[in-house]
C-alpha cells in the first residue's frame, strides 16, 4: 500500500469535483504521529456521529478505552492493523482490522469517516482493499459490530453486502454497554 504526508491545511473542496475520481489512499498506520493523527480523527468522528445515538458521557469514555492513543498503540501491539483513508492529501478517516484465521475471518474493528468526507466511497474503498486482504491471507469473510441505532452505517453497511448475523450485548465498563449487530460479508 502507498503512503503520504498529510496535510491538515486541505478541505473537501480542494479534492476533485467528481467523487468517483478522487485519488485514494489505505495508508498503514505506524509512527506515534499517524496514531496521534488517528486518535484526533476518532474525538472529531466518534464525538460529531455517537453524540446523539450513546450520549456524551459514553462517548468520551469509549473515545479513552478505546481510541486514545494508549488504547490504539496497544492495539496494535496486540495485532491489530490500523489504517488512514487518504485523498487529496489529508486523512479524511481509518480502520482498523485484526485477523482471525481459526475463524477464517477479519474482524473490522473499526472504520469511520469524517462527517464532511462521508458520500465520498471512502468506506466502499477500504472494503474492497479489505477483501483483497482477506484473499491474500485465505479468509473466507469480514465481520463487523454495528450500533443498532446507527441506521446509516446499517444501511452502508447492507449496500457493502453485508448481513446481520445476529444481536450482541458487550459490557464495557462503568455502566456502559454495546448494543450491537454483528454483520457479516462473505468474500
Amino acid at each position: 500500500m502507498q503512503t503520504s504526508d498529510p496535510s491538515p491545511s486541505l478541505s473537501p473542496s480542494d479534492c476533485p469535483v467528481s467523487r468517483s475520481s478522487q485519488p485514494f489512499l489505505l495508508t498503514p498506520v505506524r509512527t506515534p504521529a499517524q496514531i496521534r493523527e488517528t486518535a484526533d480523527l476518532a474525538e472529531i468522528i466518534w464525538t460529531e456521529h455517537y453524540t446523539p445515538l450513546i450520549g456524551a458521557a459514553q462517548v468520551a469514555y469509549m473515545i479513552e478505552k478505546f481510541q486514545s492513543v494508549p488504547a490504539i498503540t496497544a492495539q496494535i501491539r496486540q495485532g491489530y492493523k490500523y489504517f488512514l483513508m487518504q485523498s487529496c492529501g489529508i486523512s479524511a478517516g481509518y480502520a482498523a482490522v485484526l485477523s482471525e484465521p481459526m475463524e477464517k475471518s477479519l474482524f473490522l474493528s473499526k472504520i469511520y469517516v469524517e462527517k464532511s468526507y462521508r458520500g465520498r466511497h471512502f468506506t466502499s474503498h477500504t472494503i474492497a482493499a479489505l477483501k483483497n486482504i482477506c484473499r491474500e491471507e485465505g479468509l473466507e469473510k469480514i465481520r463487523l459490530t454495528v450500533n443498532k441505532r446507527n441506521h446509516s452505517s446499517i444501511a452502508v453497511y447492507e449496500h457493502l453486502g453485508f448481513v446481520k448475523v445476529r444481536d450482541v450485548v458487550t459490557d464495557i465498563g462503568e455502566g456502559y454497554v454495546m448494543d450491537d449487530y454483528i454483520m457479516e460479508a462473505t468474500i
